[in-house]
């Protein structure tokens, strides 16, 4: 009997966890799937060598060829479709992310890319208000689809082609190509704001695993998915936060940081800094505990942003003024992200010990509005949102910057809010009172954090591997058919 084939593209950082360090990859493989996992050409052999096993072949993903055809085959035409799928979701959900995020591109637009914002934003305001509308610019991006695949298509002969988005990124060629082929496509999300953050599918897609009955409703009312499409399964790459396998003791941990065991731990997770400057939040937590300004002795562990990486002046220097404030303080830590690097950048699966080590052991967890409230919330531990502006953001007239105080409409961080999962903080009073609060009492808000994650991820039992890659493997050779 032939096993049956399935193509696997891991376009991100996080995929590679969500895929390779859960347990979807392993079931699949346990059912007799032969895997073809795509992902950057430049990682391919040490991502061969750390999970490579029978079953799983590692492929190029071709990203490069992919961004080369989006530049050179009617560039601004496929740049306005894909900023048209992006931001033209349905008024049906909350679109604060996504009319946070438009100026920005606009203010961005440069030469032919300007002249034609007038258009755009009608555009956007029909597709906004019309699910024909919505339904035609889906159709026009379809034609721009290369055979950059065709070999492997042909050498594997895939029985279903899975993304790690719905043809949100470059992955868009490759499903497209799929479909074109008759090949049955279904998509992953792997972040916690993508179906409010990202809108239309960018390629003909026929089933899709999300995290929540609250992210299914975004797909359906927001980007006019079938309900019967999708499946709520959770999200594989927290199942590691229930089993514990990627903890270490506190006492390693501390030894690794240099961290005091008689100060409590509070920790910072840079976040927005593609927006607005960290460093203002950052600042007055040093001010607080360097000047023992705390109902207990503390010491604070910040963990840069993967854009701090990004060849951007700004974020350089942001992450050289944290460096300093490091150098110069004696209760001042800092981590780096651990780069996978490539095209997947900082985003990566290296640094689970650390990141679940750093949540696990703080005794406050600060950022703003990440992602990781939701992990620090599955880790229990209580939460400050600090949302401290820096005076004329990046303080640049070509840097578009966004005040960190209007992004608490976006709707996650308006969920967080709602839940009471923690506390949010705009200024340096507002901050000490929130953090002695915390540390005072740190059961404070448990029943909310804990309400919180299961509403955001469902499932609480680290089964979410195995619930994805089951409905994976029940897709395998089935089309979705739409009536109507």
């Amino acid at each position: 009997m032939t096993s049956q084939t399935v193509f696997i593209s891991a376009d991100h950082g996080l995929a590679i966890v969500y895929f390779l360090q859960s347990d979807v990859v392993k079931t699949l493989l346990s059912k007799g799937v032969r895997i073809v996992f795509l992902t950057d050409d430049a990682l391919l052999k040490q991502i061969e060598e750390k999970f490579g096993q029978p079953g799983i072949v590692f492929e190029g993903l071709r990203l490069n060829q992919a961004k080369k055809y989006s530049e050179q085959k009617d560039p601004l035409i496929q740049y306005w479709l894909h900023h048209l799928r992006r931001f033209g979701a349905s008024k049906k959900i909350n679109t604060a992310a996504l009319d946070s995020q438009i100026p920005q591109v606009e203010f961005e637009a440069k030469g032919k890319r300007k002249l034609i914002l007038p258009f755009i934003r009608f555009t956007l305001f029909l597709m906004r208000h019309f699910q024909g509308v919505r339904k035609f610019v889906y159709r026009q991006q379809l034609k721009y689809s290369p055979a950059i695949y065709a070999d492997l298509f042909a050498q594997y002969k895939p029985d279903l082609v899975v993304a790690s988005s719905p043809g949100w990124r470059f992955d868009r060629y490759l499903l497209r190509e799929a479909a074109q082929l008759g090949i049955p496509t279904a998509a992953v999300v792997v972040g916690w704001d993508n179906p409010s953050s990202y809108s239309i599918s960018g390629a003909p897609i026929d089933w899709i695993n999300c995290w929540s009955e609250i992210q299914k409703e975004e797909l359906i009312d927001g980007s006019d998915w079938v309900p019967g499409q999708i499946h709520v399964g959770g999200i594989p790459t927290y199942d590691g936060y229930y089993k514990k396998s990627w903890l270490l003791s506190k006492d390693e941990y501390y030894a690794i940081h240099h961290l005091n065991p008689n100060r409590k731990l509070i920790s910072y997770a840079c976040s927005f800094v593609t927006f607005s400057p960290n460093i203002e939040n950052i600042k007055t937590l040093v001010d607080l505990i360097e000047n023992d300004q705390l109902i207990e002795p503390a010491q604070l562990l910040i963990r840069l942003h993967p854009n701090h990486f990004l060849d951007d002046p700004h974020f350089r220097g942001e992450q050289e003024e944290i460096r300093k404030l490091t150098r110069e303080n004696k209760y001042i830590h800092m981590v780096e992200p651990v780069p996978l690097g490539g095209e997947l950048g900082y985003y990566s699966g290296e640094d689970m010990p650390e990141k679940t080590s750093m949540m696990a052991y703080s005794d406050v967890f600060t950022t703003v509005y990440s992602t990781m409230v939701v992990e620090a919330a599955i880790h229990n531990q209580p939460i400050v949102s600090i949302c401290i502006d820096v005076p004329g953001g990046w303080n640049d007239p070509d840097k578009y910057s966004l005040s960190l105080r209007e992004i608490g409409e976006w709707p996650t961080h308006l969920r967080f809010r709602t839940a009471n999962a923690g506390q949010v903080a705009f200024d340096k009073q507002a901050v000490k009172a929130a953090l002695n609060k915390a540390l005072q009492n740190p059961h404070f808000q448990e029943e909310n954090r804990l309400k919180f994650v299961q509403e955001e991820i469902s499932f609480t039992d680290a089964s979410s591997g195995r619930r994805v890659a089951d409905y994976i493997y029940s897709k395998i050779g089935k089309h979705f058919n739409k009536v109507g």
